[in-house]
């Protein structure tokens, strides 16, 4: 008998790899008792990076969740880890050294043991303030690998990294082959070399199935001296998830090594509570593309955890591209075009920015690169004319060195937009930021919460936590499930085609032509709200009771009117005079140049700049901050 291999349910990632959303806080507490039944598990993923916005975006708190779901198996002994992304915390953009100082004590407390922290660039100088601040508050300090496959990214190029790490205090070493496209024998040298110089320190490896390699690639790794193996189980495995721990634990058991049996019994409970919760909302934000294994994925490299929310998110960019097809008579383009025009442009954009590793948030910036090209390209205009602030910082080094060199036409396209390289620790361009949050919640009258967990959760993600707080979250979430059940239910109908189009038609759905009244619960109140579906002018229920909105800026208009030229939202998403609290937002009345930012507009989880076309005064803006808007709706007005 070979030497164990342990399992680690990787249950936060089955989810987010396969759609938008992870269940509920009362789904959760009802999985875990069935997760520890079947007996196979050391470790359980329960939190971590994307968990915790998701709950904030649905109108839960997170705090509560994490504290909940971990603790059943704390008080099984098995251990709980989560997703950290080092500069970056729990979200997409960096975060100052006090809030990802006070993160580890937070999470800790609420019951999580390991931190499992990556830089999506492999910059070591960004996880290292995460294992001194890990290891101080008493949680075991994983370190990553983010693992692709490029000219740059070799077996010694990962045998330099894990050995740094080492050296600056990882107790432990992820392999995470988040795209599943690390080759087998390759892997296999990369942990043969750690282990060769480290037999001591434990080493898990984390992989998607997508492209196929990652079953030929877990045996490697065992081989090698691997310790852990992160799996998921059905209906969430395969596909852009993970290998099934039915196949792996037989593959393994098949090769000699001592694995866990599997209580076959428990096992069916979760898959069944699984597919509930799928059945009950979650599954409205799942494409069954995702189910699908693909070796398309090899080329562009793509995350797994990134694909579920891309399907979820591409039938929003192709609803916008076929806008402008129609108004041009064009014929449509269906969903498969786009995407292997995505992934060509993945191909040509990701060398020419320095081949940052495909792993949150840059995958998503690379992507969103990719798409924001096609789209603009589409619509007949430049190749990189519209770049996301986060996507600059990355290309400038803000967030970390780069892997590769930069293409001369990204440095010749900085020079010309006056934008600075930056050399220096990454983490000095973030300064602290707790004293301010800690004010703006005693001037709310929130509480910072038990282990100051409140102030944790609103300096991580500022906007989510207000529009949480508020209510808003809430009310919206429901308000597209509301959509997503009536569309799913409708009766399918062909859309007209433009003259000249021979493709099949379209299928789409008839939604209800009138505004649907439900009940929403936010913060313990219940209120009665009007979904509206389509033409959102059309009369509402007048006995509807409006719910209350956040406290934020609404719309604005000049005496004039509003007489001037249009700014138009360049893609849908969700509208911010700002990024965070330290921006001073624009008014109406307020000079504005050529180039000056004006707005943001949230989409793919990264905030894209609207800057002035031309110099004017603002005389008019037209949503209120957090509103969903639409591509081409007009945002302001500068006369």
């Amino acid at each position: 008998m070979k030497r164990e291999i342990k399992f680690s349910l990787v249950f936060r990632d089955m989810w987010q790899s396969a759609g938008k959303y992870v269940p509920r806080v009362d789904q959760l507490t009802r999985v875990a008792p069935a997760i520890i039944e079947m007996g196979c598990f050391d470790r359980v993923e329960t939190n971590g990076g994307g968990f915790e916005q998701v709950n904030l975006l649905f109108g839960e708190n997170p705090n509560k969740a994490v504290r909940e779901w971990t603790k059943p198996f704390n008080d099984a002994g098995i251990q709980t880890h989560m997703l950290d992304r080092a500069l970056n915390g729990l979200r997409m953009s960096p975060v100052p050294d006090d809030v990802r100082q006070l993160f580890y004590a937070v999470k800790k407390a609420q019951g999580t043991d390991i931190a499992r922290t990556f830089c999506g660039l492999n910059d070591v100088r960004n996880i290292a303030p995460s294992i001194k601040y890990a290891k101080a508050a008493g949680m075991i300090s994983q370190c990553s690998l983010s693992i692709t496959h490029s000219p740059i990214h070799t077996v010694e190029y990962y045998t330099k990294m894990a050995l740094e790490l080492i050296e600056l205090g990882a107790d432990e070493i992820c392999i995470k082959d988040m795209a599943g496209i690390g080759r087998p024998y390759s892997l296999g040298q990369i942990v043969k070399n750690i282990k060769s110089k480290h037999p001591e320190i434990p080493i898990q490896y984390h992989s998607h199935a997508g492209p196929g390699f990652n079953v030929a690639s877990i045996l490697e790794v065992c081989d090698a001296g691997c310790d852990y193996i992160d799996v998921g189980m059905e209906p969430l495995s395969w596909g852009t998830g993970h290998a099934d721990l039915l196949t792996v634990q037989a593959m393994l058991k098949d090769a000699g090594y001592k694995v866990p049996e599997i209580n076959m019994e428990a096992y069916m409970k979760v898959r069944s509570m699984v597919q509930e919760f799928m059945d009950d909302f979650l599954g409205l934000y799942i494409s069954p593309k995702n189910r699908l294994m693909n070796s398309l994925l090899i080329g562009p490299g793509l995350p797994g955890g990134m694909m579920g929310s891309l399907m979820a998110d591409l039938e929003k960019n192709l609803e916008s591209i076929n806008k402008n097809n129609i108004k041009k008579g064009k014929p449509l383009m269906t969903e498969d075009q786009l995407l292997i025009k995505l992934f060509d442009e993945v191909a040509y954009v990701w060398p020419r920015v320095g081949y940052p590793p495909l792993v949150t948030p840059f995958s998503q910036y690379v992507k969103n690169l990719a798409m924001m090209n096609v789209m603009q390209m589409e619509k007949g205009k430049e190749r990189w004319s519209m770049i996301a602030d986060d996507i600059w910082d990355m290309i400038l080094g803000k967030a970390g060195r780069l892997p590769g060199p930069l293409a001369p036409e990204i440095i010749e396209k900085a020079k010309k937009e006056g934008r600075e390289f930056f050399e220096g620790n990454p983490q000095d361009n973030y300064p602290d930021a707790l004293d301010k949050y800690r004010k703006l919640m005693n001037e709310k009258q929130w509480e910072t919460g038990e282990d100051d967990e409140e102030l944790f959760e609103y300096a991580m993600h500022p906007a989510q936590y207000e529009a949480f707080r508020s209510g808003k979250a809430k009310v919206e979430f429901l308000a597209d499930v509301a959509k997503r059940k009536a569309a799913q239910n409708a009766p399918a109908q062909a859309t007209p085609q433009p003259a000249g189009n021979t493709e099949t038609p379209a299928v789409s759905f008839a939604l209800p032509t009138t505004p649907q009244v439900m009940n929403v619960d936010v913060n313990g109140e219940s209120y009665r709200v009007t979904v509206n579906f389509g033409d959102v002018s059309a009369p509402a229920d007048k006995s509807a009771t409006p719910v209350p909105q956040p406290s934020t800026p609404k719309t604005e208009t000049a005496n004039n009117t509003g007489a001037g030229e249009e700014v138009l939202s360049p893609l849908e998403g969700k509208f911010f005079l700002v990024k965070g609290t330290s921006d001073t937002p624009v008014k109406v009345g307020d000079a504005v140049k050529e180039g000056d930012i004006l707005c943001y507009v949230e989409a793919m989880k990264t905030y894209n700049a609207v800057r002035s076309e031309f110099n004017g005064t603002i005389t008019s803006i037209l949503p209120s901050p957090g509103d969903t808007v639409s591509e081409d709706d007009v945002l302001m007005i500068i006369q």
